[in-house]
């Protein structure tokens, strides 16, 4: 299913964090509204809780997207789910909880045809975290319509060496652990995605030649989708997606 992507000539929409501009970041909420909004795919980040329950959250720790303090990792789900995740973005969001993994694939459920791009984020046990994601991916049947990613490139190794899925890395100088020449990260990559401030159409021509889907993050206003899709990225990941469906719309 994610195959589709390959050559697609049309604007492909992909959701940062859900709906990241307007909805508290990663929550349920966030990621409803994206979908609704159409996106073509979610793009969202996992962190294991104390008691090894995968939960969806992008820092490594709880400060800034809620009301409370201390790494993701020394927290159970239980007390994961104590915490307020959205009065911090505003007060009528006061009450969102970070949702645990599960609880994501359930909504997900209803959208059989929306594309995931799967961010293992960089942590100690970040290959378990892939692991576990995998597996339930797989058990969901949601696997073929996954792109996994992280900044760690061993964690991008072990996602293709092991479970043989479709990786989305970044360049070189952005990600840790990374190895250069034949059989190394870029060879295990399917797709790479590259900040705005670094996209050139010379970056986008030098990683197409090298076989890798081109994709940029984030493009949240008309200047940057046309100049994202001028460099010839095939897909914007985006925090405020409104632009970019609005262009889609203009040129179908």
């Amino acid at each position: 299913m994610i195959e589709r992507l390959q050559d697609n000539p049309s604007v492909i929409v992909a959701g940062h964090r859900g709906y990241k501009s307007d909805y508290p970041e990663n929550t349920l909420l966030s990621i409803r509204e994206a979908l609704k909004a159409g996106v073509d795919m979610i793009e969202f980040d996992l962190r294991l809780s104390k008691d090894g329950v995968l939960m969806v959250i992008h820092d490594e720790t709880v400060d800034r997207t809620t009301n409370g303090s201390g790494k993701v990792g020394d927290l159970t789900l239980d007390e994961l789910k104590t915490l307020d995740a959205g009065g911090w973005f505003g007060p009528e969001f006061e009450g969102l909880k970070i949702p645990a993994f599960a609880e994501l694939c359930a909504l997900l459920e209803d959208y059989p045809h929306v594309l995931l791009n799967v961010e293992v984020k960089r942590s100690e046990d970040a290959k378990e975290a892939a692991d576990q994601a995998v597996r339930i991916l797989a058990e969901r049947g949601f696997l073929p319509r996954c792109v996994f990613t992280c900044f760690d490139a061993a964690i991008i190794a072990h996602l293709h060496d092991v479970h043989g899925v479709k990786t989305q890395g970044f360049k070189e100088e952005v990600m840790s652990n990374f190895e250069h020449g034949d059989g190394g990260t870029y060879s295990k990559m399917w797709a790479i995605g590259i900040e705005m401030s670094l996209l050139t159409p010379q970056t986008v021509k030098r990683y197409r030649d090298m076989g890798l889907q081109v994709w940029s993050y984030c493009p949240d206003d008309r200047q940057q989708v046309l100049y994202s899709l001028g460099c010839g990225a095939t897909l914007m990941t985006c925090n405020d997606p409104a632009p970019a469906m609005e262009v889609r719309r203009q040129l179908q």
